[in-house]
Formats: structure tokens, sequence, C-alpha cells
């Protein structure tokens, strides 16, 4: 089993699920432990069974300062997490997924509406999340799929550091809303993004190998880590295709490949 590494780093636990290590700050982003061969049921009548084990389960996490949630399908919060994940941990999501979770005996779910920010301090160290625009699907297929949440993350070591900018897509689908995105923060230095190539009734609803360079290069992030994209038998646009993308295409930033339990240092 991998265990989280110190100071300050991303580790790539699988599918959407990340740790964030910042300073004396741990953030859990959309907790998903099933166990390979396991059933996770998405939503709208859709189920896929998991094809990779994660690098970790709740008992290996450290104390968490936050978990970050996109949204609540069960590749993004699965029964797993449900049940042991802590009762208090504040859990940043959308208000969807946060009334939701309270019904499930979650203390501390704190809706975001885009552009609201959650703000955690130690000493002078301190971490803000702001929910920024994602759209799982678009026209009227955005009706039938939870509401969903990208996030921007600063974290300050000190009040004269230099912040560290970490941008997570969330599942989401190209929109003109996501150039606000680049507005509003126009220096990110990584950019966690979602890919997979999901379909629902036959619409994408996650960004393929295409969608996900389009957005390395709207946003232009520094550095990027793909996540989500072949854990299940419904992500159908593999890592591989997007790495192709990446050579044909050569944006400025500089994609990670991370394998499950590896980390990268920030």
């Amino acid at each position: 089993m991998s265990e989280v590494p110190a100071g300050n780093s991303l580790m790539f636990v699988g599918t959407a699920t990340t740790v964030l290590r910042l300073g004396p700050f741990t953030l859990l982003t959309d907790p998903n432990f099933l166990h390979r061969g396991q059933w996770s049921y998405f939503g709208q009548g859709l189920f896929s069974r998991r094809r990779t084990e994660p690098a970790l389960q709740p008992a290996d996490l450290p104390p968490l300062t936050a978990v970050v949630l996109s949204h609540l399908h069960g590749d993004h919060f699965d029964r797993i997490a449900s049940r042991e994940l802590p009762r208090d941990v504040p859990i940043l999501t959308t208000e969807h997924a946060a009334g939701r979770l309270l019904r499930r005996g979650f203390h501390a779910p704190l809706p975001l509406a885009t552009w609201m920010s959650e703000s955690f301090t130690d000493g002078e160290a301190r971490l803000t999340i702001t929910s920024v625009p994602a759209r799982h699907a678009p026209g009227l297929m955005r009706r039938v799929l939870p509401p969903v949440m990208g996030s921007v993350i600063e974290y300050h070591a000190g009040p004269d550091a230099p912040p560290l900018r970490i941008y997570i897509s969330g599942d989401t689908v190209l929109h003109d809303e996501l150039r606000t995105i680049r507005e509003h923060f126009p220096d990110l230095d990584l950019a966690v993004v979602h890919l997979g190539g999901t379909r629902a009734f036959g619409v994408l609803v996650t960004l393929d190998h295409r969608g996900g360079v389009d957005l390395l290069n709207l946003l232009e992030p520094r550095r990027a880590v793909p996540v989500h994209f072949d854990d299940y038998g419904l992500f159908h646009s593999p890592v591989s295709n997007f790495l192709e993308e990446v050579r044909d295409r050569r944006p400025a930033t500089r994609v990670h490949l991370l394998q499950r339990g590896e980390y990268l240092p920030l």
C-alpha cells in the first residue's frame, strides 16, 4: 500500500481521487475507493465495473483539512467513502451534493456557488478553495446530470509568499464560461484534468483527448496531470490518446502522467 508523501505534493490515488499536501493542509479530492471488479452506480441508470485498484483506502489517509468534491456521482464519492470518511470532515461541493451528504450523516458539507470561496488558516499559512465553472453536459442534458463544480486551490505559505494555484476541472465538457477561469486566475501552476470521454445516452459528458488539450490551450497552466481516464468501462477515451494529442498539438503546458500511488512534487 502506498504512503502519502510529506511536503507539497499531489498524489494520484485513482479515478479523480488525489491527495494534496500543501504545507500544514491536506486535501482529498473526489474520493473513490472501490476495488477492482466492484460495481459503481454513476446515476441515470448507468452502472460500470471498476477496472483498476486505488492506491489508498480511507484508513491510509492522514488527517484531512477538507474534501473537495466536484459532484455526487458514484465514481467520485462512493459507498466506501460514504461509510468510512470522518463525519465531521469539511466537504466543499455543490449545493446539490451538500444536501444529499447531510442526509447521509455528514456534519460539515459546505456548499459553494460558482466563484464562492472557503478558506483555512494554520499560523501564517492560508488555503483558499474557490468554486469555478464546470458543466457535466451540453444543452438539455444538463437537466439530467447533477451540477458540477471545478475548483481553484490557492496555497500561501505565508503573507509574503507567492501563491501556489491548482485548478481541478471536475467532470466538465468545453463551454464558454471556462474562459472566465483564466480571467480570474491567469497564473495556474497545475491543472488536474478529468478526462475519459464518457458518454451518456450518446452525449459526451466528460472531456475526451481532444477536449483535454483544448482546455490546456485555453487556460495555459504550467503543468498538468490527467486523471479519470481508464478506471471504468464507461471511460472510452484512453489516456494514450490524450498523450498522443499532446505530442501532436504541443500545448505550452508540461503534462505529467502519474501511475496510481505516484506523486508530483509541487
